[in-house]
């Protein structure tokens, strides 16, 4: 089951993951975009700069191992137990996502088609949107609902760069779905995992493995109401922040790219003026 250090681990993963995937792909769409082709994951000439990658080849098993034998020893209601299942086998699948895409790049490219791993990425996705709040309602089932919804964007975007590679909005998408997923996910592990940032009026969730779904319990029903309406402009501020912040992004890496090509093409213009100047023909006048 969810928690806030479930939460944060997912924030860990998703934020860093959107925000490379949104720097390196814009990057490459201002080179040429005529030319842009996405990528299943933009990987880096310096073996630094891939660390993400290593580190997710090696966490994803080891956090899918926990949540299955969670599945094994848990002895609660079987609600919870198919929440480990599920969650398991939807971090399993991921890790094979990560694996194939290794496999392309370093051995060949040709042997597995691009479009099947963007098909694979969708469908990873699609699991993970059945799994997403499994067992919790009411306030915090509002919270993992608009979670899903991020989910579908993420997988519709990919089934779009399986068909079309060359579309960049969808790219976008991805990259943005991922980043509001990350920073969503920590806004949830805080709002229904903590009482210092409950809504007033509520309290955190807390788990009893007697009952099938969880809620996080309010005073009022005005304050599950409340609740719900900080819910919804939390979300917004969100989408806002997000868009926000890749729209600045992606103007500040054209205002740079627009910069180093006019410091280049200005000594090379010069020097060519400077050519064109000297091997120009004198005129001959003819003196009388």
């Amino acid at each position: 089951m969810a928690s806030l250090a479930t939460n944060f681990t997912a924030f860990l993963f998703l934020f860093p993951i959107g925000l490379r995937r949104l720097l390196f792909s814009s990057s490459l769409y201002l080179k040429n975009p005529s030319l842009y082709r996405s990528k299943p994951w933009f990987f880096s000439d310096q073996r630094f700069k891939n660390l993400d990658l290593y580190f997710l080849i090696i966490s994803l098993p080891i956090a899918s191992f926990s949540e299955f034998f969670f599945f094994l020893t848990f002895s609660g209601h079987p609600t919870y137990k198919y929440s480990f299942f599920s969650q398991s086998f939807s971090l399993f699948i991921f890790w094979a996502l990560i694996l194939v895409i290794i496999f392309r790049e370093c051995y060949d490219t040709f042997l597995v088609n691009e479009s099947f791993v963007y098909v694979l990425a969708g469908f990873s996705f699609l699991i993970e949107y059945t799994v997403i709040g499994k067992g919790v309602v009411g306030l915090g089932g509002v919270v993992y609902d608009l979670l899903c919804d991020l989910t579908l964007v993420c997988a519709f975007a990919c089934l779009v760069l399986a068909i079309r590679p060359t579309a960049f909005f969808a790219e976008f998408f991805l990259s943005c779905g991922l980043i509001f997923k990350g920073s969503w996910l920590l806004q949830a592990g805080f709002s229904l995992y903590t009482d210092a940032f409950a809504f007033k009026g509520c309290h955190k969730i807390s788990l009893s493995v007697a009952k099938g779904n969880v809620d996080v319990k309010c005073d009022l029903q005005e304050d599950s109401f409340r609740g719900i309406s900080l819910i919804n402009l939390l979300f917004v501020v969100h989408a806002m922040g997000v868009l926000f912040g890749s729209f600045v992004l992606f103007a500040f890496l054209s205002r740079n790219r627009n910069s180093r090509y006019s410091e280049a093409s200005g000594p090379l213009l010069a020097q060519l003026e400077s050519d064109s100047t000297l091997t120009r023909p004198v005129p001959e006048f003819e003196l009388e």
